[in-house]
């Protein structure tokens, strides 16, 4: 009985011990998969993070290509600057390292905690900027403290700087630091977080030619994170540099002219397309971009009310006013609607489809001509063409003649414009057209929009005899760093298919409009001949004019002049915009002068000392 006893009372623990034992087996296995995964499949990553507590890797920014004007002037340069950037993972108690380094470098703490959460995403132990363009001072106090603050590390960095401030800034563009967003977009390709790229202008379209390739320096370090020694180093390659087409002296003169106003200025060589200089007007300055900043600034800046940021020469959109007379001219000669003879009279107004029309001259210019259509900027006598032409050859000649459409310049941004036809209104207002709009269209006004990059285009096209050239703001061999060819090559078949005979008579009339006391007479220079056209565009409707007279207030409309210069072998285009600055002639013609007169100037200045 003894025994049955006893081998009854072993019978569960013999079972307990086989259900341990399976477990131990499966705990057993367990850590040998476990084993297996830290050792063979997360091997790189384990070795990565031990590394990285005795090895430290940093970049070594490269310098961006120098930026230059078409005579060897530096428009963008480099300049040494020291950052400091905090280590994570050598911080023992966060919140308490950012309360001792707000108070070490005078920044408020919501400011550094936040530069800090901005990079959150990337490994502990990555340098995070937190200051940059430290003074000397600065350097000194955070070198000297190095040990209490084993989180911090000094980092030299080449900092972009634009020596003449505003100048060319919608052309040069300006830099900005790179988003967690661009990067998830997949918008600049090998470019790590706190990168600075090209925003806008040349920095922008040639960011690929501009920016260098960065190098890397892999440090030995302790457990305080303080550097042993070098590992080893790549050196970083810089940037190729560009050169532009600006003329300093004529993009400074450009500007000086604008101070002050809101408007644009382009000048061009209309031989080869190079934009000698283009001026927007408000401006900014492109080095406030460099450092970082807030949000709450940016917002500051592009939510300005003068707009400073918005290039107007290839985004701003006008109506033409009377410089569309010159598409009118050309495109009624080429129709055979009219000669150079042809006249009709003008005594002030005129009715069209039982409407009445007004010339700008109250009392009327009398018989008119091609010419002194053209050198009087005589609305009746273009009303007379735009009704023999119709609103679907006036959209033809247009586009021909370069509106409606981009002209390619060599910067992002650039807006089409609006040539409309009577597609056009029924599909975006539904509504038939009406002839009498064809009448305003004939004269610049009713919703064609233009830009002046398009106005100044057109403007060497005339000049050309109806030759078209590619506008471009880069030199031939810096384009060709970015492209591997050339397309700035112009050929004589190149050309629209409009009568050269047509464009000399247009071009008499623009001759004559500068040079017989015509509309554009403020923009003589003597023995240069010059050939342009003004233009004044009505902002508002004739029945809000005549209100805001009856109230005794002044209305002012946007004053345009556009020619070139010689009239026989041209060498320069100058487009002129002033926004509100009331008649063309009073306004624009006055500052075009001063651009063709700095610039034959220089020219004979170039001449006499080869």
């Amino acid at each position: 009985m003894a025994n049955n006893r006893i081998y009854e009372d072993l019978f569960p623990i013999i079972r307990r011990a086989k259900w341990i034992l399976f477990l131990v087996k499966v705990l057993f296995i367990f850590l040998i998969l476990s084993f297996w995964k830290i050792q063979i499949l997360d091997h790189d990553k384990y070795w990565q993070k031990s590394e990285a507590n005795r090895r430290r890797e940093i970049a070594l920014p490269s310098q961006r290509g120098l930026i230059l004007d078409r005579n060897g002037r530096i428009l963008a340069n480099n300049r040494g600057s020291f950052n400091v950037s905090i280590i994570r993972e050598n911080c023992n108690d966060f919140e308490k390292s950012c309360r001792r380094i707000a108070r070490l470098l005078k920044m408020e703490e919501a400011v550094l905690k936040e530069r800090i959460n901005k990079y959150e995403s990337l490994p502990l132990f990555k340098p995070i900027v937190v200051k940059e363009d430290l003074s000397l001072e600065e350097v000194i106090q955070v070198e000297a403290r190095k040990l209490e603050f084993p989180e911090l590390i000094l980092q030299t960095e080449p900092k972009r700087f634009y020596p003449f401030g505003t100048l060319a800034a919608h052309v040069i563009g300006y830099i900005q630091e790179l988003s967690l967003q661009d990067i998830k977009n997949g918008l600049f390709e090998e470019k790590r977080l706190g990168n600075l790229v090209g925003r806008s202008g040349v920095e922008r379209e040639y960011e690929s030619v501009l920016t260098g390739r960065d190098g890397q320096s892999v440090e030995t370090v302790d457990s305080l994170g303080r550097g042993m020694g070098e590992v080893s180093r790549r050196e970083p390659e810089k940037g190729k540099d560009l050169t532009l087409t600006l003329d300093f002296a004529l993009q400074k003169k450009a500007e000086e002219l604008l101070e002050g106003k809101e408007g644009v200025v382009i000048v061009l060589d209309p031989r080869t397309g190079e934009i000698l200089a283009l001026a927007s007007y408000p401006t900014f300055d492109p080095n406030k971009f460099i450092n970082r900043f807030t949000s709450e600034e940016w917002i500051g800046i592009v939510n300005s009310p003068a707009f400073p940021l918005e290039n107007r020469a290839i985004r701003g959109l006008y109506s033409p006013g009377s410089v569309f007379k010159l598409t009118m001219a050309l495109g009624a000669l080429d129709l055979g609607l009219i000669s150079d003879r042809t006249s009709f009279f003008c005594n002030g107004t005129i009715r069209i489809y039982g409407q009445e029309f007004s010339c700008w001259q109250e009392s009327g210019h009398g018989s008119m001509s091609l010419y002194n259509g053209i050198r009087n900027s005589c609305n009746i006598y273009f009303y007379q063409l735009g009704k023999m032409m119709d609103i679907e050859n006036i959209f033809l000649y247009a586009e021909m003649l370069g509106f409606g459409k981009k002209t390619g310049v060599d910067i992002a941004g650039e807006k089409e414009g609006l040539v409309p036809n009577p597609a056009w209104k029924e599909k975006v207002k539904n509504e038939p057209w009406q002839p009498g709009e064809t009448i305003s269209v004939s004269i610049g006004q009713g919703p064609l929009l233009v830009t002046p990059i398009q106005v100044a285009a057109h403007t060497a096209l005339v000049a050309n005899r109806g030759r078209r050239i590619n506008l471009h703001l880069v030199k031939l061999s810096s384009r060709e760093n970015k492209e591997g060819v050339s397309q700035f090559q112009n050929s004589e078949s190149d050309r629209v298919k409009i009568d050269p005979s047509n464009f000399e008579k247009v071009i008499q009339g623009m001759w004559e409009g500068v040079n017989r006391e015509g509309t554009g007479r403020a923009a003589k220079v003597d023995g240069f001949d010059v050939c342009g056209k003004t233009g004044s565009t009505q902002i508002m409707s004739k029945e809000k004019l005549e209100e805001i007279k009856q109230m005794g207030k002044e209305v002012k409309t946007h004053s345009w002049f556009t020619g070139f210069a010689p009239k026989d072998i041209p060498e320069v285009v100058v487009t002129v915009l002033v926004e509100y600055g009331g008649m063309g002639g009073a306004t624009a013609a006055p500052l075009a002068r001063q651009l063709f007169d700095l610039y034959r100037e220089n020219n004979d200045r170039q001449k006499s000392t080869r």
